[in-house]
Parts: structure tokens; C-alpha cells; sequence
């Protein structure tokens, strides 16, 4: 395995938490803190770009880089729509000597942690509630309501996950939540709130 880099920052929860939000605020805190592209094989969404958003690949694609060995991690989220972290990616910017900033899954982030031990800080971004989550996705407006269902009744599972995380942040006030964020990558990174 390729050279590990020094600090890593894993943001995880169901979808429409808020960990997108939550991840793009901390990069745009710390220049020396960079965002790392996931892989995934599922359609792309209307504003996402490709290299930007995620590394889009088609399934086939998807399992042929699992055949040779690509990825650090990966997971089969739901039937055809696969999402993982490349090794490249790992190596792109630990080169650089930056920090890195995974928004991933669950399972993503409990094995990237698992991977990376003390070099990594994990963090659960925890909806207030299953209803409060729902109302997110449906204000969305990204997902068919039959797709609005399957991610609820994973979101159900992947909380009682939560507990493997070094931090849990409630998203009930995005202000707070952010704030919070911060002071916990700038305590894991520098030493500082």
C-alpha cells in the first residue's frame, strides 16, 4: 500500500444529513484540507460534475477496478450502485502533503476508519429525527418516493452505526453543527479550536 498521508477527516451519515453540506463548509475553512473523490456507479445527479462530485463509472467499470484492486474500500450500496475510494485518490493528495476530506457512506466510513486508525477523525452527522430526514429528501426533490423509502430504511440501520464514529454531531441547527465541526477538524488537525 501506498504511503499513508498524515491526518484524515471522515464525514459520514444517511443520506440528506447534511454531510455535504457540512463538508464543503470545512474545506472552504482550511486550504490545507482537501476533498477526496469518491467512485460510484450510480446515475449522475443534475448539477454534479465528474472528477468534481465523484468519479462516475458505469457498473462494469465499477467492478473491473474492485478486479484490479483500485480501491481502498468500497461497498455495494444498493443493486447495481457501487461507491468507493480509490487508491489514486489517496495517493493524489497525500503528495501533496495535504490533509483529507472523505464525505462518504457508513460502511464507507467505518472501514475507512478502521483502516486508517489514529491517523483518522470520524464524524457521524446524526438527522434530528427519521422524520425531520425524510422531509430533506423530499425537499430534494433528487429521488423518486419509492428511492425516498429505501434510503430511509437504510438511514434506520446506518444510525445504530453512529456509535463507531469518534464524534456524533446532531444536524438540528446547521449554524451549530458547522460550527461544531470545525472546532473538532481544527482540534484534530492543529492542535486548536
Amino acid at each position: 500500500m501506498a504511503v499513508k498521508p498524515v491526518k484524515l477527516i471522515i464525514l459520514s451519515a444517511p443520506s440528506g444529513a447534511g454531510k455535504t453540506t457540512v463538508a464543503r463548509y470545512l474545506l472552504a475553512q482550511d486550504p490545507g484540507l482537501e476533498f477526496s473523490v469518491s467512485a460510484c456507479s450510480r446515475p449522475v445527479r443534475k448539477e454534479e460534475v465528474n472528477g468534481k462530485d465523484y468519479y462516475f463509472l458505469t457498473p462494469e467499470e465499477f467492478r473491473n477496478r474492485i478486479d484490479q484492486h483500485d480501491f481502498i474500500e468500497w461497498e455495494e450500496v444498493y443493486p447495481n450502485h457501487y461507491y468507493g475510494t480509490l487508491q489514486s485518490e489517496i495517493d493524489r493528495i497525500a503528495g501533496k502533503g495535504h490533509a483529507i476530506l472523505f464525505d462518504v457512506d457508513v460502511k464507507g466510513g467505518i472501514n475507512l476508519k478502521q483502516l486508517f486508525q489514529e491517523q483518522a477523525l470520524s464524524i457521524f452527522i446524526m438527522p434530528p429525527s427519521v422524520k425531520v430526514l425524510k422531509e430533506r429528501l423530499q425537499q430534494r426533490s433528487s429521488d423518486a418516493p419509492e428511492h425516498i423509502r429505501m434510503r430511509l430504511k437504510k438511514a434506520e440501520l446506518e444510525m445504530q452505526e453512529a456509535s463507531k464514529f469518534d464524534h456524533i454531531l446532531v444536524n438540528d441547527q446547521l449554524s451549530e453543527t458547522l460550527e461544531k465541526a470545525k472546532v473538532l477538524v481544527n482540534k484534530f488537525l492543529y492542535g486548536k479550536s
